[in-house]
């Protein structure tokens, strides 16, 4: 398969559904213990703001070279702004419904000696009456676009999937997702799910051989009424199990530094080539390549079209 053209990427729309986020990350020396407790003092010298989450994901879209549009809900606050800030500084486009009780998700990380020390999470849950406008903003926007790409992080944004995935398969575009959570029947009718291992086992149990793996996965994949489940499985590679059956690549990664954000960059790439009109089996080769380069870069990163197809 050739790889796709910088103009055939160019025409490609990927509308890109979910729950967005800011991503924060504090750097600093750490040179002694508090005399308040038993824990490292960091000297706070740099700090960055990358798009996390469903932002993430469509600035992956974009940074390959077709076109993003998301499609989310954040507060009325700072981090909202700054979100939008990136947003529009990237090229992404973005309906951003705001809900005043809302708290825009950031996750805010202190690294010191280049190790991350803790995570801090600001969330809460979107309100109903916004989910529904958030609804009627994607019957809006979805015949503008080759496919639609949902990235689930289990924040509330997504209570509408189920009627998103129909109105998108009635109108013939392929649904990814990104899934989250054991509850896999609100994936119904998808084109294709991209669970982890550890997702994976959540929802058909640890598997003891690749025959048993096997069997689970496309009871799965049937009994929900998917056209493809495509399995990352980090050192392993990725595998995807679809009507002709089972397809494997192995992993690509030269070394592995940050694995944040590289499922973001696997399902970036998948919407991209599908929406590009390939198929699954081809789209797969291309994911796990990106996945491979995404995996040596820090935090929540990107690869280009240069990268991916150089």
């Amino acid at each position: 398969m050739s790889a796709p053209t910088r103009e055939q990427l160019a025409q490609a729309r990927v509308l890109v559904v979910g729950d967005a986020m800011l991503d924060r990350y504090w750097f600093g020396a750490v040179d002694r213990i508090s005399p308040e407790a038993p824990v490292p003092v960091v000297r706070v010298n740099r700090e960055e703001e990358r798009l996390g989450g469903a932002a993430n994901v469509a600035l992956n879209v974009k940074t390959l070279g077709a076109q993003a549009t998301l499609l989310t809900v954040v507060g009325d606050d700072e981090p909202a702004r700054t979100l939008q800030r990136l947003l529009e500084r990237e090229g992404v486009a973005a309906l951003l419904g705001s809900d005043p009780q809302l708290y825009t998700i950031v996750k805010l990380r202190v690294i010191g000696r280049a190790q991350q020390l803790i995570r801090i999470d600001f969330e809460n849950q979107p309100d109903h009456e916004v989910l529904a406008g958030m609804l009627s903003d994607y019957e809006r926007v979805l015949p503008e676009h080759g496919a639609v790409l949902f990235s689930d992080y289990g924040k509330g944004g997504l209570t509408h999937i189920p009627r998103m995935i129909e109105l998108a398969r009635a109108a013939g575009k392929p649904v990814l997702i990104d899934p989250k959570g054991s509850d896999y029947s609100r994936y119904a009718g998808a084109t294709v799910i991209t669970p982890n291992r550890a997702e994976l086992a959540q929802v058909i149990g640890a598997w003891s051989s690749e025959a048993q793996l096997h069997e689970r996965a496309q009871a799965l994949r049937r009994e929900h009424r998917l056209t493809g489940l495509l399995l990352t499985r980090s050192e392993e590679g990725m595998s995807l199990f679809d009507d002709q059956g089972h397809t494997q690549v192995p992993a690509q990664a030269r070394e592995v530094f940050d694995v944040t954000g590289a499922g973001d960059t696997v399902i970036a790439a998948m919407a991209a080539m599908l929406a590009c009109g390939r198929s699954l089996r081809e789209a797969m080769p291309v994911a796990n390549r990106a996945g491979g380069i995404v995996v040596g870069k820090f935090g929540t990163a990107s690869v280009s079209y240069e990268e991916l197809f150089a």
